[in-house]
């Protein structure tokens, strides 16, 4: 009997369901007690709207459609590369390469320590997204560590957060979920190359036909053909309550691409001084650009940046070593 590898249509472990967290029940139960603005702002910011019920089985049936379409297609960069570098692990297989290090720069309450995954894969579509409670929809959140268990990842991190908005193109495993186009995008094709785009100048369905697999919307780009993108520290991804700045040192995520299915992620702990003050868009685009990024971008940061390798959390975000849930993230199955 022949396996299938095709990784659109293989079984995928189902997730674990765990049971709705308490806070949830009881900001329903509030918001119908207060009403008004403070319903309005628990109804959009924290009560979970499901929208599919079983991302697993959606992907199934959408695996046809996909395939088919796939067919048709300065200085700080210099004061990172300076220090030394640990590395902790790495990760070997027919699939994926995966070295994680270690990388402590400056001192006191400058100290930053930032966490670096250089990942090579066999085939981007390797390199997969998964969904908090295998669900799609707003404020549908988890911790990183239990979407990775969930889907038996070896590594991971933090994806964009898309369930805090309603717009952005989502395109997950081959798969279109949303197609609202409102910012800067990274476009993963299945052919191993990265881009990042406009979404408002194409749609989902033009980006799958063109070979995309998996899309990410967040932002800014940091780094495109070897350079720091001028004026990444005035960018707003959000203008809605509660996610509008994204300046200033702060926990990041990012991810960048060295060469085709060779990426870097990196995870920049922050806001605990004498351990890791947190970098700002500047500081993080020399950081990816020392690790040879030809275009990096910037993911979902703060309490959300957490880096997952073999089990176990890799960072410590917020200087805590808890996560805050988020809504999907990027993984390497083990």
């Amino acid at each position: 009997m022949t396996a299938d590898l095709d990784p659109r249509t293989r079984p995928r472990r189902r997730p674990r369901r765990r049971l709705r967290r308490a806070l949830v029940a009881a900001a329903l139960t509030l918001a119908l007690t207060l009403g008004g603005t403070t319903a309005w702002a628990l109804n959009r910011y924290v009560i979970a709207h499901v929208e599919i019920a079983d991302v697993d089985a959606y992907e199934a049936a959408q695996a046809g459609t996909a395939a088919g379409a796939s067919d048709d297609a300065d200085d700080a960069t210099q004061d990172a590369a300076d220090d030394a570098t640990v590395t902790a692990t790495t990760y070997e297989s027919d699939d994926a390469s995966i070295s994680i290090s270690t990388v402590v720069t400056g001192s006191g309450d400058d100290q930053v320590t930032y966490y670096v995954a250089d990942v090579t894969l066999s085939d981007a579509t390797v390199l997969r997204s998964a969904f908090a409670d295998n669900q799609f929809g707003t404020n549908i959140t988890e911790t990183t560590s239990e979407i990775a268990e969930d889907n038996d990842a070896v590594f991971a991190v933090n994806g964009d957060y898309y369930g805090f908005r309603d717009t952005g193109i989502v395109i997950r495993n081959g798969v279109v979920y949303r197609d609202e186009g409102a910012r800067e995008g990274l476009a993963f094709y299945a052919d191993g190359h990265v881009e990042v785009y406009d979404e408002t100048a194409t749609t989902a369905d033009e980006l799958v036909a063109a070979g995309v697999w998996n899309t990410l919307s967040f932002g800014p780009a940091l780094v495109e053909d070897g350079e720091v993108v001028d004026g990444i520290e005035d960018v707003e991804v959000d203008t809605n309550l509660g996610n509008h700045s994204i300046q200033g040192d702060q926990p990041r995520t990012a991810v960048g691409v060295v060469d085709d299915n060779h990426l870097v992620f990196v995870v920049v702990d922050g806001r605990s001084p004498g351990y890791s003050a947190g970098v700002d868009m500047t500081e993080l685009a020399g950081i990816m650009q020392s690790l040879g990024a030809e275009t990096a971008y910037n993911l979902d940061g703060g309490g959300s940046s957490t880096m997952y390798f073999d089990g176990s959390l890799v960072n410590d975000p917020l200087g805590r070593g808890t996560e805050r849930g988020t809504s999907d993230i990027l993984y390497v199955e083990g």
